[in-house]
Parts: structure tokens; C-alpha cells; sequence
């Protein structure tokens, strides 16, 4: 039982797309993440997922609208919702989903897939 200080374990890392695990929670993981750019549009057949923007901003771009995501507030996408994040500067986001969910949903051949994830 200890505490985290996202900001140190923010610093940990700087490749973006590629989520570290921070913390399990039954079943649930808490995931880091850094953003830059657009990821790939997918969606989650069986997860829903929490996005909590810590530093920074970014839109979530869905096919009938975009939501503007910034510093303090969070976005829960439905499972089965066509989704993508999109951010023009550098974002540190804070991402609590189911332990199973994986970062790229139902694209299993991206080259941003991430099967395994280290732990921070």
C-alpha cells in the first residue's frame, strides 16, 4: 500500500502511445499513457474505458462529433464506440479500464497494439 505521484511516474517515460501499468484495481487496471498525434480509429466490444486528462488536452474524435478533453476532466467511452484520440500538443492521460482491454480494441494487426505493457 503506497501511494503514486502521477507526475513522477509521468516522467518515467516520453514514447507516446505505448500505456504502463500503474496500478490493479479488481479486475481493473490504472494505466499511463503519453499522447501525441492521432491513434488509430477503433472501437471495444466488450470494455468501456475511463480517459482522465492529468496535464495537457486532447480531442476525442467520434464519427458524429469531437469532445475537447482537457487538464482535470475525464471521458468515458461505451464499449462498442468507434472512437480516436487525438492530440496536437503532448498529453498526459490517465486511463482506468478492464485488465483485459487492449489499447488498439479490435485492430489486432496496428503497429501500435501493445499485448504486453510494462508496469511503472
Amino acid at each position: 500500500m503506497e501511494k503514486v505521484n502521477l507526475l513522477e511516474k509521468f516522467a518515467q517515460f516520453s514514447d507516446h502511445w505505448n500505456p504502463r501499468i500503474a496500478g490493479d484495481l479488481n479486475g481493473q487496471q490504472v494505466k499511463l499513457a503519453k499522447f501525441l498525434g492521432a491513434f488509430d480509429w477503433h472501437h471495444h466490444d466488450h470494455e468501456d474505458e475511463l480517459f482522465l486528462v492529468v496535464e495537457g488536452e486532447f480531442t476525442m474524435e467520434f464519427r458524429d462529433k469531437h469532445v475537447l478533453v482537457q487538464a482535470g476532466e475525464f471521458l468515458i467511452v461505451p464499449r462498442g464506440v468507434e472512437h480516436r484520440p487525438v492530440a496536437e500538443k503532448e498529453a498526459s492521460v490517465l486511463l482506468f479500464e478492464p485488465a483485459s482491454t487492449v489499447n488498439t480494441g479490435n485492430l489486432t494487426d496496428s503497429e501500435r497494439t501493445r499485448n504486453s505493457l510494462d508496469r511503472i
